[in-house]
């Protein structure tokens, strides 16, 4: 069992924070990285109720700062916080989509070496100073680039060679595979709606909604256009601006002072590896089902415990091998489970009630740590957006990568 909690966090709402000249195309911040950094960071530290002086280190998550706006070396950046932050170690993490959930986890091993008290973590993105295709190929380079990304293949891309996997070994015909997709999408949507801080909170909230998005308009334009088959524009999750941030202090310190609290009851960090065409087979999350096995075992739980879990549905298959990764579903089940009306609110384990990355957002490097701040939230029971019916055990499950960097985090109410 971890020794370390969290006791503070800290979600910015996430977004898309430029304004373009539609005569210039221009763009304008009107949230820059250096702005979501330092809300987040403070935001979490007042939550925490923690001295500026007494943080002792800062972890800051960011996948590709340089290439989406040209500034690297941004650990510095956590100065700017609180005049007291200067002269403390900063340190950056890097791990494509989950590189705030390692941040989270470097300080956890900081904290119970000894070596801090309390730790300031930050995960933090800026993706929409660029166009679609710039993005699209800085995305890329987390893929394995000289058999991936050089040779045109996107995430959407990548992903759907998971979906293809699975639709195959499971033997699901392309009516009940498109179903299950747009249910797992739906129900994304409706727990968005109800979160403040989500980027989409009037997306399509049932299947019927998302197949009527497919239809050719009058140009032969779809709004639910096929993106890499079988995924479709609504299968993906969005490109957005955001941060978020956590405080993490010895779990004795927490239980000694009272503090509302959660414990990091167990962390399961597997790594895939990274080209996919080396992988046994792409109709499971191997790594992923590594990862909740170490989790659970530090936790000393089993699947049947679990309340509510965030998982990582950047696509919406990845959502379906999550929810089997995690031992929610049997495998080639989780789909037909979505079908049958499981992992709503109203289910004893409830998927996403933050509306997941396909509403709530995905700023890439700030996931992870928005991930595990909701699910604080959640069980110190002050939710953001749909309350869990019950909160004593939840999960996060950050991916980064082609489901490469695959991390798993219990979490269980200390206080």
């Amino acid at each position: 069992m971890s020794k370390a909690s969290i006791i503070g966090a800290y979600n910015t709402e996430f977004g898309v924070f430029v304004k373009k000249d539609p005569a210039t195309g221009l763009m304008t911040d009107t949230k820059t990285y250096y702005d979501l950094l330092i809300e987040a960071g403070r935001g979490a530290i007042e939550d925490a109720d923690v001295a500026p002086e007494d943080i002792d280190a800062v972890y800051v998550g960011s996948c590709s700062p340089a290439s989406f706006l040209n500034q690297e070396h941004v650990a510095p950046l956590a100065a700017e916080i609180h005049p007291s932050l200067r002269f403390k170690p900063m340190t950056r993490t890097e791990c494509a989509c989950a590189s705030s959930t390692v941040a989270l986890y470097d300080a956890v091993y900081g904290v119970e070496a000894g070596r801090y008290q309390n730790v300031l973590v930050i995960g933090v993105e800026k993706m929409n100073l660029l166009p679609t295709p710039q993005m699209t190929h800085v995305l890329a380079c987390c893929s394995h680039w000289p058999s991936e990304g050089s040779r045109g293949m996107s995430f959407p891309m990548l992903f759907a060679e998971y979906a293809k996997g699975y639709q195959a070994k499971h033997k699901i015909s392309d009516d009940d595979f498109e179903r299950m997709l747009f249910t797992v999408g739906a129900l994304g949507y409706k727990n968005g709606a109800e979160n403040p801080l989500a980027h989409a909170k009037k997306g399509p909230t049932s299947v019927e909604a998302l197949k009527a998005l497919c239809a050719l308009d009058e140009r032969g334009k779809s709004k639910n256009m096929m993106i890499a088959k079988p995924l479709r524009l609504h299968d993906c999750s969005l490109v957005s601006d955001g941060a978020a941030a956590l405080v993490v202090t010895p779990t004795a310190a927490a239980r000694k002072h009272g503090r509302k609290a959660v414990e990091i009851a167990g962390i399961g960090h597997s790594v895939e590896r990274l080209p996919i065409g080396v992988r046994p087979n792409m109709h499971e999350l191997q790594a992923g089902k590594d990862a909740a096995r170490k989790a659970y075992a530090e936790a000393g739980i089993t699947a049947r415990d679990v309340d509510f879990a965030e998982v990582h549905d950047c696509f919406t298959i990845n959502q379906i091998l999550s929810t089997e990764a995690l031992g929610l579903s049997q495998d080639g089940r989780a789909g037909y489970d979505y079908l049958d009306g499981r992992f709503t609110r109203e289910d004893k384990v409830a998927v996403n009630l933050s509306g997941g990355l396909k509403s709530k957002g995905h700023p890439v490097g700030a996931t992870g740590a928005s991930m595990h701040a909701l699910v604080y939230k959640q069980l110190i029971g002050e939710p953001i957006g749909v309350k869990a019916q019950k909160a004593d055990i939840g999960v996060a499950f950050n991916v980064g990568g082609s489901a490469v960097t695959n991390c798993v985090t219990v979490m269980r109410r200390l206080n």
